[in-house]
């Protein structure tokens, strides 16, 4: 189905995001393809469809001040529908009051118009009068209501960070993410893309710790960049960016990628490997591999090779073969909130059997790592039991490995762990730990 209303197009996306679970970045690239929108449109479309997933707690709690019904006896695409009226009233100061008011309403159907109306004119009414919760008084409800993330969320981000750091770290969650385009150096130079972008009318700057990145605060839509077609670039957040600068992929080396999809560090490696080596590309999903194969052909990167395989399952052929080996495994995501908003209400215990996977993983990948060879493991997570819990409970394991100091970028790691934190280096939530055999 199609729309040119964008606030329309929103209601059944987020909808159908409440009935099926839907991964949120998908969901909405598949709208913006299959819906003919201007520029502006698609911006409020994005504007809405993300910051109505990242506020919802908030929003349902301020439903909750102003309704005449609770908020568990409002049908979902009423709640929604209301959510987007009042986010549109609360968090968008472009927007006329009026005209967001309005506009929301208009898409009520007849048996509820009447309700949403009345729920947003209270708001405009009484929006000062809605207080949440004191960070002295309520710690943990002050920062599920004030960041929208499940209080036993908080509370686990508390135990391990504190108040004051787990504060900045969910405020960092509602922030807008730079566009980062890491530099095909085979193709071009970091000066050579700066310029071609600042032609079309962007504005490049050097990304902040990595050397082969840029960032782009207006850069929209990456495939209509200059230079994408020709494979001079590809997305990459920084934190990625820094963990194929620290495992030291070089020229002539055999690289193995054991948790590939969807490629990006196998992209990054054959580029510092100046397209000159083996690197092999493993994922468990055989369908996502297509993902690997198309962005190697775009970029000109001839030695990517890809295959399916259980990280866990060791094969003999790949023993001590490997100068470096990567372990980016499966991990909670919470270190990337601001990209993928609907991480947030994961419950924690889908997170509890992922420790244990992930040592699986690196056990059996650490058997393909040469004499002096290097093995990195590495997460977007900031769960310390799937990050330093778990190097320490494979060293336990493994006294052939020792952790080996690393640079990355400007950041060092003198103890060879390096934990990034949103709102300290402006890079999506990321540890990695690199590894050294030593026998």
């Amino acid at each position: 189905m199609t729309y040119a209303n964008p606030r329309a197009l929103a209601l059944s996306l987020l909808v159908r995001c409440e009935h099926d679970r839907l991964y949120s970045n998908l969901a909405l690239d598949t709208a913006l393809r299959r819906n003919t929108l201007n520029d502006a449109d698609r911006a409020l479309l994005t504007r809405l469809f993300y910051g109505v997933i990242e506020r919802k707690l908030t929003l349902d709690y301020i439903v909750g001040c102003l309704s005449s019904r609770p908020v568990a006896e409002i049908d979902t695409d009423t709640l929604v529908l209301l959510r987007i009226g009042l986010f549109q009233l609360r968090y968008m100061d472009r927007i006329p009051a009026h005209a967001a008011l309005n506009e929301t309403v208009a898409l009520a159907p007849r048996r509820t118009r009447g309700f949403v109306n009345a729920v947003l004119r209270n708001y405009t009414r009484a929006a000062d009068s809605i207080v949440l919760p004191a960070p002295g008084e309520q710690p943990l409800r002050y920062l599920s209501l004030t960041y929208s993330v499940p209080e036993e969320l908080c509370a686990r981000f508390l135990d391990a960070f504190g108040f004051a750091r787990t504060d900045a770290i969910l405020a960092a969650s509602l922030s807008s993410p730079p566009l980062t385009l890491r530099v095909n150096t085979t193709k071009t130079t970091v000066e050579a893309l700066c310029a071609r972008l600042s032609a079309h009318g962007c504005t490049p700057e050097p990304a902040v710790h990595a050397k082969g990145a840029i960032r782009l605060r207006d850069g929209g839509n990456p495939t209509a960049l200059p230079g994408f077609a020709e494979g001079e670039f590809f997305v990459q957040d920084e934190a990625s960016v820094l963990c194929t600068e620290a495992i030291g992929a070089r020229e002539g080396m055999t690289v193995l990628d054991i948790c590939a999809c969807p490629g990006s560090k196998s992209f990054g490696m054959a580029i510092d490997m100046n397209n000159s080596g083996t690197l092999r590309a493993y994922d468990l999903h055989k369908n996502k591999l297509s993902l690997i194969t198309s962005g190697a052909q775009r970029l000109g990167l001839r030695c990517i090779s890809v295959e399916a395989r259980d990280g866990r399952s060791y094969d003999p052929a790949l023993e001590r073969c490997a100068d470096r080996v990567l372990c980016d495994v499966p991990c909670s995501g919470y270190g990337v909130l601001a990209k993928k908003p609907e991480i947030r209400y994961k419950p924690l215990s889908l997170a509890a059997p992922l420790p244990d996977i992930q040592l699986a993983i690196a056990e059996n990948a650490c058997r393909y790592v040469k004499t002096g060879g290097v093995l990195l493991y590495s997460t977007c997570t900031l769960l310390p039991e799937e990050n330093e819990q778990n190097v320490a409970r494979f060293l336990s394991r493994h006294p052939e490995f020792s952790l080996c100091p690393f640079t990355a970028g400007d950041l060092e790691a003198p103890e060879g762990m390096l934990t990034l934190f949103p709102d300290a280096h402006g890079t999506d939530g990321f540890f990695m730990a690199k590894l050294v055999r030593n026998d």
